[in-house]
């Protein structure tokens, strides 16, 4: 959880403020304002069926994501394009505290928790939580992890006699969630079980990488932990936190928790539903009133081409955010056409364009629609070019 104190901000109001006005500028809209779509009857009795079962809960953190997923799958009926949102909900914590989510819905690319990470880390950045501590881990599959949640009861059985007697009993039905409590209280077996990146799928490790390497290319450290896990009844494939040092006590608290939770949003679904979130914990203090702010639309979009351009798309758009350039994007979109298609829709005068050329020489072009003149500009000199020029400046009139 983040402490106040340890940051500029004065008040959990502060706090909130900033991290909306961040999430807002890279296109993430509040949760609770979103329409919703009922189910006809006969997908409800198919959904209704499928959650009799009871999810098995192994994290604190994992209570509240219900209730956002059951939120999402509704609101994904009414846009299949899928979408950014985020909403602030009461914190797990043993003391007062708020937690603010983040969710990219519908998309099974890795740019979605790339996405969420650069967020969440300019979240904490802007707010001056130093030392900031980035772990990942990939659980795979529920077909994949099948072997390591088997593994993973065979080495707590071999380690019952040290494992505290109230949490004997879930060892045997939840081998999984026994092993995350173990790693909470620090049991000296925990960092020798089984790890589950070691059962995964060669597929299953491409895409990995292709997570990892969108870290790379944006800059983002990161390390490999098998111990940050969750319920496969929530979480599958990537696993995530963001913890810092404890000034008072030297060790690391979390601060910052998520993962890809397609299972959990799926049941609340009709249809496969592929979902990501991440959720920043602050506490409460001072204010906790937020004023939003309100601003027009950007006058710039921006449409990338190519794999190699899309990873390149998040340091893009970071170098704008701290310029306080506002533009459009898409990246849920993978198709050119579908990116040009929304450019036309928002009716902006200028278009950002990076393809693989642009990726590999480090430019982008900037297209004026009226004359369809372009231009290509180096990165590091965009943020100059488009004041001098006035490129793509808020358009009056309208609220983000």
């Amino acid at each position: 959880m983040i402490r106040l104190k340890d940051t500029k901000h004065a008040s959990t109001a502060d706090f909130l403020t900033s991290a909306i006005r961040i999430a807002e500028y890279y296109g993430f809209t509040p949760l609770d304002e979103m329409r919703t779509m009922r189910l006809n009857e006969a997908d409800r009795k198919r959904t209704a069926t499928k959650n009799e079962t009871e999810i098995n809960y192994a994290r604190r953190e994992e209570r509240p994501l219900t209730v956002a997923a059951r939120r999402c799958a509704s609101c994904v009926r009414s846009s299949p394009e899928g979408f950014l949102a985020w909403r602030t909900v009461p914190g797990t914590s043993g003391m007062p505290s708020t937690s603010f989510e983040l969710h990219v819905v519908g998309t099974q690319s890795a740019i979605a928790e790339a996405l969420l990470l650069v967020v969440a880390n300019a979240i904490a950045e802007e707010a001056g939580v130093k030392e900031r501590k980035l772990s990942i881990n990939n659980i795979g599959s529920f077909e994949s992890s099948n072997r390591f949640v088997r593994d993973v009861g065979s080495y707590l059985r071999k380690h019952i006699e040290t494992i505290s007697p109230t949490l004997r009993p879930r060892a045997a039905e939840d081998p999984l969630g026994t092993l995350v409590q173990l790693i909470e209280r620090g049991h000296p077996a925990a960092p020798r079980a089984p790890q589950a990146m070691e059962y995964l799928t060669e597929d299953e490790r491409r895409k990995f990488w292709d997570f990892l390497e969108y870290l790379e290319v944006f800059g983002l450290a990161y390390e490999l932990s098998p111990q940050v896990l969750g319920s496969r009844d929530c979480w599958s494939h990537s696993l995530y936190e963001i913890s810092t040092t404890d000034e008072e006590s030297g060790g690391n608290i979390t601060i910052a928790f998520g993962g890809r939770y397609d299972p959990l949003a799926s049941r609340f679904a009709v249809n496969h539903t592929p979902a990501a979130t991440i959720s920043i914990n602050c506490e409460i203090r001072g204010k906790t009133r937020v004023k939003r702010d309100v601003r027009g639309v950007p006058g710039m979009y921006f449409a990338h081409l190519g794999p190699e351009a899309r990873r390149r798309v998040l340091v893009v758009l970071e170098m704008l955010r701290r310029e306080e350039i506002p533009v459009h994007q898409s990246l849920l979109f993978d198709k050119i056409g579908e990116q040009m298609a929304q450019a036309k829709r928002l009716a902006t005068p200028y278009i950002l364009i990076m393809g693989y050329k642009e990726a590999m020489e480090n430019t982008i072009l900037v297209r004026e629609v009226s004359t369809n003149s372009q231009e290509a500009v180096p990165l590091d000199e965009l943020p100059g070019y488009l004041k001098r020029h006035r490129v793509g400046m808020w358009q009056i009139g309208s609220k983000v």
